[in-house]
């Protein structure tokens, strides 16, 4: 797909280089978690208003709170991931040892029982969260495996746009063939279940394909290998300028991820008319993406992942803005998602990227390496936009009358419905751009890559 760069003196060389094969097996890993993932995006509040029939805003409420109990999980995974030591590594053991659990209660979410209101209530909130704290217990060591596989800035780039791509096809797959495989499975909850073991086993196969192909390579500086306590490693999270960016960029970032996810089908069904159109929304999204991601790294080599990423968000106004002419014209909406696809090429194929060079930072500016807890910040920031994404959704649909279940909605509902599609993305937008206004990390680079090298042949 992407041929990796030679080396320059503005890329310092590595021992090691990562071939096409290791690369479309790290990117396996994300298809394999958006089996999970998209469905908790796309599906699972409609799945529980309108399946289920549990109210809106208590399952926005739900979702929310598990989110922010499972940010504090994240770091307790990113510690335990620093700790590891096995003979696969800090990081590919967890892969392999949950990836049959990720599978199993992929399943399970959807598997609610025809018990009372509140049974059912009960049952969504242990089968959620003990998905979550399955998925954070292989997402988190899968995204330090990036910070492990190479050290070059340009390498982990192109990593991220073999993850993303992936990423994008599971999207792909499960926003077109879900509704499809529920129904030829009868259309009731069983078609629900059926659907998602479907999905969880094909998970597990690339997870495994992830770790059989992935190498961990990457050893810390000589100062920085010494066993640091959990508080202490928590204390650099402040001392990182850089790193704390990167963590409210991804808590805005997936606020407007999940609402752009879990909206599509909403405004699919009730604004233009119906809910089948959720696939071809989605597909027309996607699209540019997964072609853009094939010229992506050039564009990072020449403007920066900060530049190209501002440029995106603009991009995805001019999409929303689009939109807003004719809200329930389907050619218009059409046209408006794939110009926010477009705008979404440099922000999801730098977005992954950003928090590696954070740790190179934090090693330099502190002396201590904890790719862990570093990179748990991605997946604890990822979490709580989207639990607040999600939340908000729920509270906006609920505050202005939508009822789930029901064939036609209020005026006040529909707007709600174009408001969490249209206007609260454009807000998300303006936001990134005015945070990575103060990214300069992309520039600094490569002086910190040569300081930690002197400072490591200095040491030795």
């Amino acid at each position: 797909m992407i041929e990796a760069r030679k080396e320059t003196a503005e890329h310092p060389p590595i021992s090691h280089s990562v071939g096409t094969m290791e690369r479309v097996g790290f990117g396996f890993g994300d298809l394999a978690i958006n089996f999970a993932w998209a469905s908790m995006g796309m599906f699972i509040v409609y799945f529980y208003t309108d399946v289920v029939g549990i109210g809106a805003a208590l399952v926005g409420t739900i979702l929310l709170v598990s989110r922010f109990l499972d940010g504090i999980s994240d770091v307790a995974m990113g510690a335990i991931v620093d700790k590891t030591k096995s003979k696969h590594g800090k990081a590919r053991p967890w892969i392999l040892w949950l990836c049959v659990p990720f599978g199993i209660f992929t399943a399970l979410l959807f598997a609610v029982p025809d018990i009372s209101y509140t049974g059912k209530v009960i049952y969504v909130i242990v089968s959620y969260n003990l998905l979550v704290l399955i998925f954070t217990g292989v997402v988190i060591p899968y995204g330090t495996l990036n910070t492990l596989i190479t050290p070059d800035q340009h390498q982990r780039s192109v990593l991220n746009i073999y993850r993303m791509f992936f990423a994008n096809i599971g999207i792909i797959i499960v926003s077109n063939l879900t509704m499809p495989l529920v129904n030829a499975f009868g259309g009731n909850q069983t078609g629900w279940i059926i659907t998602y073991s479907i999905f969880g086993a094909i998970a597990v196969f690339l997870f495994l394909i992830t770790f059989k192909t992935t190498k961990e390579r990457v050893q810390p500086a000589v100062g920085s290998k010494k066993n640091v306590p959990i508080k202490e490693s928590l204390k650099t999270l402040t001392q990182n300028k850089y790193w704390v960016m990167v963590f409210l960029y991804f808590i805005i970032y997936s606020i407007g991820y999940a609402i752009n996810q879990g909206s599509t089908i909403y405004y699919a069904e009730y604004i233009l008319g119906s809910p089948g159109l959720v696939g071809i929304l989605t597909l027309v999204f996607l699209i540019p993406l997964l072609i853009g991601f094939l010229v992506l790294a050039p564009i990072f080599k020449k403007y920066g992942k900060r530049n190209a990423m501002i440029g995106g968000s603009i991009i995805s106004i001019i999409g929303s803005v689009l939109i807003l002419i004719e809200p329930s014209s389907l050619s218009l909406v059409i046209v408006g998602q794939i110009i926010r696809g477009i705008g979404q090429v440099p922000l999801l194929g730098a977005l992954w990227a950003l928090l590696p060079d954070t740790i190179e930072y934090g090693e330099w500016k502190t002396g201590i390496r904890n790719e862990g807890v570093l990179y748990s910040g991605g997946s604890m920031g990822q979490k709580l936009g989207v639990g607040l994404g999600v939340a908000l959704m729920g509270w906006i649909l609920s505050l202005n009358g939508y009822v789930g279940g029901q064939t036609t909605q209020s005026e006040s509902a529909l707007f709600a419905i174009e408001a969490i599609f249209i206007y609260i993305p454009i807000v998300v937008f303006v936001a990134q751009i005015i945070l990575l206004f103060f990214y300069k990390l992309d520039k600094e680079y490569p002086r910190i890559i040569k300081d930690l090298q002197n400072r490591n042949i200095t040491e030795n």
